[in-house]
């Protein structure tokens, strides 16, 4: 089994990778600086169990990179790992999907208790986060926004998850509601720029 790591920033990527080396065992462990790398390794089909990702990439700031990921893989746990650890950010990762959030902010033994349970196919998020703030989005969710992120109308995004326009519609309805916006333009906003620093 395999853990990528995606993060541009190399001293924090080469600690991450020393302690998952302690507690992951025979796993192996491959650290990527962008999205696009990973995404390369992925397609080769890598027994990956689990992802960890940076909010702040080259080529994928905020939420974006999240949602690309679990369009396309959703049977693969991603967890976020980033500075940016504020209410907000951490309930959009939930929602959209992340296994876990793990602040940059963390102690070793923090750290290692999130990547432990991490590893053990459960989810991590800070302890003063309500429980029952959010319930993470379907995986049709998941691939609609992705497609607002991409930029993509309606009539794309239907004939990308095979769903009918006012499906669609319907869902995004849900999502404007869901994150607390009124525009197709907001939703992007928010999902391009609301955990923009990592």
């Amino acid at each position: 089994m395999t853990v990528l790591l995606i993060d541009d920033h190399p001293l924090f990527r080469q600690a991450l990778a020393a302690t998952l080396a302690q507690i992951a065992g025979a796993r192996t462990v491959l650290q990527f600086e962008t999205l696009r790398d990973a995404k390369a390794a992925l397609s080769d089909d890598a027994a990956v169990s689990l992802i960890l990702l940076d909010l702040k990439l080259p080529d994928s700031a905020g939420i974006g990179g999240l949602l690309s990921l679990k369009a396309e893989y959703p049977d693969i746990s991603v967890a976020i790992v980033s500075a940016t650890d504020d209410p907000d950010t951490v309930q959009t990762t939930l929602a959209c999907g992340a296994a876990g959030f793990i602040s940059k902010s963390v102690g070793v033994d923090e750290l290692s208790a999130a990547v432990e349970s991490l590893l053990a196919g459960q989810n991590w998020f800070p302890d003063a986060m309500d429980e029952d703030a959010g319930v993470p989005l379907s995986e049709t969710q998941t691939r609609i926004l992705d497609g607002v992120h991409r930029g993509l109308m309606n009539k794309q995004i239907a004939f990308e998850t095979q769903l009918s326009e006012a499906t669609v519609k319907y869902h995004l309805t849900g999502l404007y509601r869901r994150f607390g916006v009124q525009t197709r333009a907001q939703l992007t906003a928010m999902s391009r720029d609301r955990p923009a620093v990592g």
